[in-house]
């Protein structure tokens, strides 16, 4: 029998990310690497971890190899514990049959034996899709001030944006009074960050009741949630102040990269009081030659640069060799781009070959039709051949023959 815990997490891992393209047709999107040595689900293990919560569940589902490979033992988290620790819960650990997760909620109820082993009063339910350090000790605590069944985190949002989210109202006692699912036209800019704290007995019984219903799609926003609040359960709001990114799109995770280089951002990733840990292969320091210029940028362990970088985002053993550009990019681990090529407005992905004077991605400004403009990128492996063009907004999933 394992050893009681007052709070557990449970880590929502198994999404396909179809929307980040051939970035994610061999991982899943909490593997996908990010801000020169992390992938996404180190912020939300270390937040865990941080905020003393050292049993957690990660649910995977989508091309979990490389992610439950990462994860390992969980050492690197300081998760790799006799009791509690890192668990990896695959869909075959179920209650009956061996059906896929159906959605959110289904993916909790599936491992109810799994959370009932440790017999938590409070349950925390996570994303492994956004960019955040959060306290969720302090969200707890506001759980039990409030003697809340629920306590969803909510961010303010900018208006022109809210209409993209599950939105909130609350009253002034901070209790929500009612939802809105992504409204063309909100009432509220209070923004649910898919940050979920349960107390254990109350969420047990409604994925129970959610399950039983044929008419549910089994999700914690679109169902469960709202089937608590119409019975009146004790829903509140817990305000977060922070940064946070939910990391979905081609789009935003550039922007999220890039943000790192942005002193107005409040992500400090070298801040040891809030560590994100990672699990990062020791490579070398990286070679800056006396050739090379290098502006506003982050380069990683093992990089050799002979080129030109200006605020760009490079993974380890990344080499950008003499005459290349590689300008507001992401350049993910051991990708090579040749002489004279040029990288820019890009995310090119693992072990990626760009030949001499191929050019990937375009300025906006170059670009007459902003609709035709986006950010281009390069699959995992993929070559694009010497003197070829990736256009703005195009998907390289497979080799780019060179231009004749």
């Amino acid at each position: 029998m394992s050893k009681k815990a007052e709070c557990i997490a449970m880590l929502l891992a198994g999404g396909q990310g179809s929307r980040l393209g051939i970035l994610t047709k061999n991982i899943a999107k909490p593997a996908v690497p990010y801000g020169g040595k992390y992938r996404i689900i180190d912020f939300p293990l270390s937040n865990c971890v941080n905020s003393g919560i050292y049993t957690v569940g990660v649910l995977t589902q989508y091309q979990p190899l490389e992610l439950n490979d990462y994860i390992g033992n969980g050492a690197a988290w300081d998760l790799d514990r006799a009791n509690g620790g890192v668990h990896i819960l695959s869909p075959y650990q179920q209650i009956k049959g061996s059906e896929w997760y159906k959605g959110t909620a289904n993916a909790i109820y599936q491992n109810i034996n799994f959370i009932d082993r440790y017999d938590p009063e409070y349950v925390c339910i996570l994303s492994g899709d956004h960019i955040y350090k959060m306290d969720y000790a302090k969200m707890l605590a506001y759980h039990k001030q409030k003697n809340a069944d629920c306590t969803i985190a909510m961010l303010e949002v900018p208006w022109e944006e809210a209409s993209r989210f599950g939105l909130m109202l609350v009253n002034d006692e901070g209790e929500i009074t009612a939802f809105e699912e992504k409204p063309a036209v909100p009432s509220s800019n209070k923004a649910s960050m898919g940050v979920y704290i349960f107390t254990w007995k109350k969420l047990r019984e409604y994925l129970l009741a959610d399950e039983a219903d044929p008419n549910s799609s089994n999700d914690f926003g679109k169902n469960l949630i709202p089937a608590m609040h119409n019975a009146g359960e004790r829903l509140f709001a817990y305000q977060f102040d922070g940064y946070w990114k939910d990391v979905g799109t081609i789009d935003s995770l550039w922007e999220a990269n890039l943000d790192l280089l942005r002193p107005s951002v409040d992500l400090d990733l070298s801040d040891n009081s809030w560590r994100i840990y990672s699990k990062s292969p020791v490579s070398p320091p990286h070679f800056v030659s006396d050739k090379a210029s290098v502006e506003n940028s982050m380069i990683s362990e093992g990089c050799t640069i002979d080129g030109k970088i200006d605020y760009s985002v490079l993974f380890a053993d990344v080499t950008v060799e003499e005459g290349a550009v590689v300008d507001s990019s992401i350049i993910m681990p051991g990708t090579v781009v040749r002489k004279g090529a040029v990288v820019q407005y890009a995310i090119v992905a693992e072990n990626a070959v760009i030949e001499s004077g191929a050019v990937v991605g375009e300025k906006p400004e170059n670009v007459a039709n902003r609709d035709d403009w986006g950010v281009a990128v390069v699959g995992a492996g993929v070559t694009v051949g010497a003197g070829a063009k990736v256009a703005p907004k195009a998907m390289a999933g497979e080799d780019v023959p060179a231009a004749k």
